[in-house]
């Protein structure tokens, strides 16, 4: 098995209701259950929004990044899969399509 990347895009606004937010919530837990029980899980966290940005040999030190809301980076997954078609394959259930919200699939290369 293979280990990918699932880096998380925008997805649904914070105006959201708490009921909103909850079922969200739901879809996102069983979505990790059901990867978890077939081993692919590996490791996942949601983001905050803002951060720092450090660049250049100076290390200049600066806030950001700042990216349109459907461009935010909201969370990432550590999966395991077979290869490439197969982690694709399981972002077939991610919960904020409906939203707006994208995948990135990124494959980890071995060290």
């Amino acid at each position: 098995m293979e280990k990918f990347m699932l880096i998380f895009h925008g997805g649904p606004p914070a105006s959201s209701s708490p009921e909103e937010m909850q079922a969200r919530m739901g879809k996102w837990m069983a979505w990790i259950d059901k990867l978890a029980k077939k081993e692919q899980y590996v490791a996942g966290e949601p983001l905050l929004p803002g951060g720092k940005q450090i660049t250049g040999k100076k290390k200049t030190v600066t806030d950001g990044p700042y990216t349109e809301g459907k461009e935010v980076v909201g969370g990432f997954f550590i999966i395991k899969a077979e290869n490439m078609n197969e982690a694709v394959k399981i972002c077939d259930d991610y919960p904020d399509y409906e939203k707006g919200g994208t995948v990135q699939v990124r494959q980890v290369m071995k060290m």
